[in-house]
């Protein structure tokens, strides 16, 4: 029998960190839960109202945020407050796949504009790694608002 994952973030800012991947992958805030969020309304308001009404103290609502597929396959991320700052390399790392099924400098030029993209909503472009066949179709390295390494692929 398979299992669905959630992957979790560590975050300074969980609804920062959880909003910045939202609009990197398409993925939605879902509401919470019993609640109907109307097309076109803001879910993180509906969060505060909810997180209100069953009486958590305003400095404990931003400690965890969490974003879904709208569409269903892909794993829910999940982000929760830590005090800690991030201080090695990370040994899991997530692989955003901008470019499948393109090869050469099309690839390439590809990931070049989704990293312009992401640069805009606040990642860091680290380097990029040029194809190296067969083995490498090339890829750009990126660190999210907290420094968390991903690649565009």
């Amino acid at each position: 029998m398979s299992r669905q994952i959630q992957v979790t973030f560590d975050a300074h800012d969980p609804q920062a960190l959880s909003t910045f991947w939202r609009d990197v992958l398409g993925y939605v805030h879902p509401g919470p839960p019993g609640v109907v969020v109307p097309a076109g309304a803001d879910p993180l308001a509906a969060w505060d109202e909810f997180l209100a009404r069953i009486g958590v103290p305003p400095e404990q609502r931003n400690t965890r945020s969490a974003i879904e597929d709208p569409d269903g396959p892909g794993p829910r991320l999940f982000f929760q407050q830590v005090p800690e700052d991030k201080i090695a390399k990370n040994r899991v790392h997530l692989d955003v796949r901008a470019a499948p099924g393109l090869q050469g400098e099309e690839r390439m030029a590809a990931l070049e504009a989704e990293c312009l993209r992401l640069v805009a909503l606040g990642a860091t472009r680290v380097h990029r790694e040029e194809p190296a066949p067969p083995m490498s179709g090339g890829h750009i390295v990126m660190t999210d608002p907290e420094g968390n390494e991903f690649c565009l692929d």
